[in-house]
């Protein structure tokens, strides 16, 4: 089977349906982002979102929210202010969690080398307990000092997706390049992976991105999430 001509068309597939996440569309300030990824016949995306502040109420087990069986008071992709957060406390039961998520981006590859160019992932996250059991444990100051230090890092995100934007986009115009001049990919190959990426253009992209090769596993892990097109699909 021609894996090239099957991943292209599972690629269809999944652009046909809507993003899987739980806003089910894809935000206006990684629209670009998610385009130019799409744009590439190695790449599409399955699930975004440009990062947001949610208010999240649940039982703890250990601090360990889990958000498939909490109930979302409050989710905005925009600054916050504290009104808006009290109001949404009043509905809390159980403990409610303020969260900062930066961007997350889930993108299915069509091969490792492809997902090596995405291999990257963010700690620029903030997680807080306000209430237990209901009560709230915090004043209402401390909240409004939190969403000060929420917005500012939502201000920030926006400026590392713009940074991370342009890097991809050298780093996937520098592939096109190497892949047109074969004698070239074949001297990189005496190379490993890492050295690889290092190359691509540290002046550039070095200060842009932070690297990782642990893969993210699911929706709580800000950064981006790659999956390889499997062998026997």
């Amino acid at each position: 089977m021609d894996r090239n001509a099957e991943f292209k068309r599972w690629k269809a597939q999944g652009l046909s349906k809507a993003d899987l996440s739980r806003k089910g569309s894809v935000d206006e300030d990684v629209v670009e982002l998610v385009q130019l990824l799409n744009g590439r016949e190695q790449y599409f995306t399955t699930s975004s979102c440009a990062g947001r502040i949610i208010l999240l109420d649940g039982n703890i087990n250990g601090f360990e929210v889990q958000k498939q069986n909490c109930c979302w008071l409050l989710v905005t992709h925009k600054p916050c202010v504290k009104d808006d957060v009290i109001v949404a406390l009043k509905k809390a039961n159980g403990d409610a969690i303020l969260k900062f998520e930066p961007l997350i981006l889930h993108v299915q590859c069509r091969q490792l080398q492809d997902a090596q160019i995405l291999a990257i992932r963010s700690t620029h996250g903030l997680e807080v307990p306000l209430s237990h059991k209901g009560k709230l444990m915090v004043t209402e100051e401390y909240i409004d000092f939190l969403l000060k230090i929420a917005n500012q890092k939502m201000e920030e995100n926006k400026k590392r997706i713009e940074r991370f934007y342009n890097c991809l986009q050298h780093a996937l115009e520098k592939e096109t390049i190497t892949n047109s001049h074969p004698k070239e990919k074949i001297k990189d190959k005496n190379n490993s992976s890492y050295t690889h990426k290092k190359k691509r253009n540290p002046e550039a992209c070095g200060k842009c991105i932070e690297e990782n090769d642990k893969e993210l596993e699911n929706d709580d892990d800000p950064g981006i999430s790659v999956t390889i097109f499997p062998e026997d699909y």
